[in-house]
């Protein structure tokens, strides 16, 4: 009995001994264990980006960008950069789009333009309008008071044909956008007062050469709206108002009758 109990038991464990060798050969058994190679971490900047969809001429403000976290291996030079300009007030101060802009895209140099720089006025004007500059002084401008963003009627004075005291005064244009204005400082009884050369306003290219035509004719002046008006008229509808008004100068006792 015993001799027959190790037979079989020789029997089991060569069978246990060719199953692992099966086993092994497989591929079975306790898997490998390989090292997991951590991955590169990505190192980033803070960038400048479009809060929104952005188009030419529309001053960029706080609320109009924001940073976003960029990888620094594809930020370009013309990016602006928390590290270089920590304030967001400061990066957009006195900046206006110059090309179209789509939420989420950095924010570039080459996008924006500065208040100081050539091409500020070209990015300040709506699509379809020009500029043009017209001479005027501080009684012909207002008493100085006039300035950029302000709302202007444009009037033209003539002297009437014929009469030497007599001159003839009609608005050409109404409702007109000051884009800017050249003045400077002057220190007179202790008080600032503005002494301007020239005006520059925004116009439609038929308004620009009516404002030339006015300037070789006559005296430009021009009158200031009150801002509770608003933008009145919409450019496209704005129409030139032909109010005409005589005035008769007296000098010296003699003047000439209205005509």
């Amino acid at each position: 009995m015993n001799k027959r109990a190790l037979v079989v038991g020789g029997a089991v464990v060569a069978a246990l001994l060719v199953a692992l060798i099966v086993r092994s050969l497989l591929g079975g058994g306790t898997p490998k264990v390989e090292a997991a190679i951590p991955q590169p971490r990505v190192v980033t900047k803070e960038v400048l980006v479009a809060g929104s969809d952005l188009q030419p001429g529309t001053p960029l403000n706080v609320n109009s960008v924001r940073w976003q976290a960029w990888p620094s291996s594809a930020v370009d030079g013309s990016f602006i950069t928390q590290d270089e300009t920590p304030s967001l007030a400061e990066a957009v101060q006195g900046t206006v789009v110059r090309a179209p802009m789509v939420a989420g895209e950095p924010v570039t140099n080459t996008k924006i333009v500065h208040a100081d720089s050539a091409g500020f006025m070209a990015a300040t004007l709506a699509p379809g309008m020009r500029a043009i500059s017209v001479a005027i002084t501080t009684e012909t401008g207002a008493g100085g008071f006039i300035l950029p963003n302000d709302r202007v009627d444009v009037l033209l004075t003539q002297q009437n044909e014929g009469s030497q005291h007599s001159f003839r005064t009609r608005t050409v244009l109404s409702d007109v956008r000051v884009l800017a204005v050249d003045q400077t400082y002057k220190e007179d009884k202790d008080q600032k007062v503005v002494l301007a050369k020239t005006a520059t306003l925004e116009l439609t290219p038929a308004e620009a050469m009516t404002v030339q035509r006015a300037q070789a004719s006559g005296t430009i002046s021009l009158s200031l709206r009150p801002l509770v008006e608003g933008n009145a008229r919409a450019t496209a509808d704005r129409q030139n108002t032909q109010a005409d008004s005589d005035v008769t100068v007296i000098r010296y006792g003699h003047g000439d009758h209205k005509e």
